[in-house]
């Protein structure tokens, strides 16, 4: 599985500092209303101050606290830091920055749904970022990261897939589009694997029909991943066993024009070998016009 790739976005975020702001901290000598407010009455002369009457740290303060907790790779803490910036600080540039931040701190600490529930909020919120590809990548990158084995059901697989399309859709000269489509490759072999899986388990069990049906979709649908090759060969097996010779041959042509030295290919050929025919590509079956498609 690719392993992520986001170790050279996270310094680039990290050290992108904010443009300085002025905050202007007056101090009153002199305040009678304020001080009265603030000064506690008899009966809570020794209980301090409300915390709930006092200040909000600075927005860039908190935002430090997180980077360092970042760089002590205290993930969680560093992603409820930059979330108390959202939560105290809303609305402010410190605000949209720290949130992708969380976003990304909540990655590392492997808490995937809430990577994908912050990501989905910067996205939403700030669509026009320049860090909105980074936040619909990292989106993908947890759905990517929990794709189960090919025995499984692969919803997640589907998800991350549509997620992670949309990055090379939208910002396909950004630098996340490079990592994405190297998860994309990744995912529709696993979608891939799975529609194979279920095909053998049918064929196993000489239900040729339900066999072919998932062949079918491997070789339609993912032509450019490592199971077309099997694919082809099993269609070949699966045609040949209900005697639609057509067909069979059809698929024995197009894997050998297109994987001559495949084992898969020999394996077919001596097969339909063995029942005195020759593979032949008839230019009207599903098979040849599927792989039309991707030649030209």
């Amino acid at each position: 599985m690719v392993k992520r790739s986001l170790d050279s976005r996270v310094p680039a975020l990290a050290s992108r500092r904010l443009p300085t702001r002025m905050l202007a901290v007056v101090l009153a000598l002199a305040m009678p209303l304020g001080a009265c407010s603030n000064t506690p009455s008899f009966g809570n002369l020794f209980a301090g101050p409300d915390p709930s009457n006092l200040p909000d740290e600075p927005a860039e303060k908190l935002y430090n606290e997180g980077i360092a907790l970042q760089n002590r790779r205290e993930w969680r803490r560093a992603a409820l830091k930059f979330m108390e910036i959202d939560r105290t600080h809303p609305y402010t540039e410190w605000a949209k920055r720290a949130l992708v931040m969380a976003a990304y701190s909540y990655y590392e600490a492997q808490d995937y749904e809430e990577t994908i529930n912050q990501a989905r909020r910067y996205v939403q919120l700030h669509p026009g970022s320049p860090d909105a590809a980074y936040a619909q990548y990292l989106m993908g990158a947890a759905q990517f990261d929990q794709i189960p084995d090919v025995q499984r059901d692969q919803g997640r697989t589907e998800r991350a897939l549509v997620v992670l399309e949309e990055v090379t859709r939208k910002w396909p000269q950004s630098e996340y589009a490079v990592a994405a489509r190297r998860k994309i490759e990744v995912a529709r072999d696993q979608l891939a694997g799975r529609e194979m899986v279920v095909g053998r388990y049918y064929l196993q069990r000489r239900q040729f029909s339900g066999a072919i049906n998932r062949f079918r979709v491997v070789v339609s649908q993912f032509q450019t991943t490592r199971h077309v090759e099997e694919a082809l060969a099993r269609l070949v097996e699966a045609y040949m066993a209900l005697g639609i010779v057509n067909e069979a041959q059809t698929a024995a042509a197009v894997l050998g024009h297109n994987f001559p030295d495949s084992q898969w290919y020999k394996d077919s050929y001596a097969l339909i070998q063995g029942q005195g025919l020759t593979p032949r590509e008839d230019t009207g079956s599903w098979i040849s016009r599927a792989f039309r498609r991707i030649t030209g």
